[in-house]
């Protein structure tokens, strides 16, 4: 009787000294969400920058990645972020000024000249002002920019001149400051999501659309259309954003290498679609499209009255307008 009480004292203190220790590798697991197709360099350097924080971080943190919209569109991946149905995600650059406004300023089309104007923007101090604008009013943490692409126009039918999409129906993600870009073209904006828009140009719900040549390629929209105008009216990005309620768990250690790891991943993305982006229309006119090049400056002198327009989505200051103008 005295040797089995004592061993289920021992057994007792055994089980309590646990507890208290709590787990000694306890594993966390995220989701991190985006609506890219699992071809493209955002979702394997996803990937790859899941692994390596799992390795990193002996196995504490395990990511798994949900590409091509699994857990639904833009809008919704940020709502999901709020409510921490998501743990990390990637948005396009004018979905989070919803959120926080001056964000968006490189949405605007013709904001930026070229990619070096997007370099020296994201080393800017006010690219670094702004991600702490919406950090501060979201409590979510932006780690990362990367470069999604110039967007250009693809239609069934040959547009030279801004006068040329007078009318036409053209798809836009649904966020407001792509309505710049149609109102300075005078064509009809209809937001639709991204997962939807191989249908809708197959369908001919729409008369055209707009997206880098990457994406343009990956979603495989050269079989719906004839056409693609290379307007390069905006030079897109998107940003990583891990949700506060995993960013301030982390500790300052780990918060270093979550963003360290995430902008290298980002940095990879960056240069593969840069590269990409060199020898897509070649590969577009081998496919049988045709590729044509527009009056560009004719666009640019369009959509330069309304840089500044809250009626279409403007929502920075005349301040930091100029001094994005004036980066080198």
């Amino acid at each position: 009787m005295f040797v089995w009480m004592r061993r289920l004292t021992l057994t007792g203190a055994i089980i309590v000294a646990s507890a208290m220790a709590g787990p000694v590798s306890a594993q966390t697991k995220l989701k991190w969400a985006h609506v890219y197709e699992v071809t493209e360099p955002y979702h394997t350097e996803a990937l790859w920058a899941a692994s390596e924080i799992k390795k990193r971080t002996n196995g504490k943190y395990d990511i798994e990645v949900f590409p091509a919209s699994r857990l639904g569109n833009e809008n919704q991946l940020n709502e999901g972020l709020g409510l921490g149905a998501v743990d990390i995600v990637y948005v396009g650059i004018n979905f989070v000024a919803a959120t926080y406004k001056p964000l968006g300023i490189t949405g605007a089309p013709f904001m930026l000249r070229d990619f070096d104007h997007w370099k020296a923007y994201r080393a800017s101090k006010l690219f670094a002002e702004l991600v702490k604008g919406y950090d501060d009013k979201t409590r979510h943490k932006i780690v990362a920019l990367t470069y999604y692409g110039q967007r250009h126009v693809s239609a069934n039918k040959r547009i030279s001149k801004p006068e040329d999409m007078k009318g036409m129906s053209l798809r836009v993600p649904p966020a407001p400051l792509f309505l710049m870009f149609t109102k300075s073209v005078g064509a009809s904006a209809t937001p639709i999501a991204f997962s939807d828009v191989y249908n809708a140009l197959q369908q001919g719900l729409v008369d055209g659309q707009e997206n880098p040549l990457p994406t343009i390629m990956a979603k495989k929209f050269y079989e719906v259309q004839r056409h693609i105008v290379l307007t390069g009216h905006i030079t897109e990005s998107m940003v990583t954003v891990v949700g506060g309620h995993v960013w301030n768990k982390l500790t300052p250690d780990e918060q270093k290498l979550f963003a360290d790891t995430l902008k290298e991943a980002a940095a990879k993305a960056t240069e593969a679609i840069e590269a990409s982006e060199r020898v897509l229309a070649g590969e577009f006119k081998k496919l049988g499209m045709s590729v044509v090049e527009p009056d560009r400056e004719a666009f640019r002198k369009a959509a330069i009255p309304l840089h500044n327009d809250a009626s279409v989505g403007a929502g920075w200051t005349r301040a930091q307008y100029d001094e994005l103008q004036a980066l080198k």
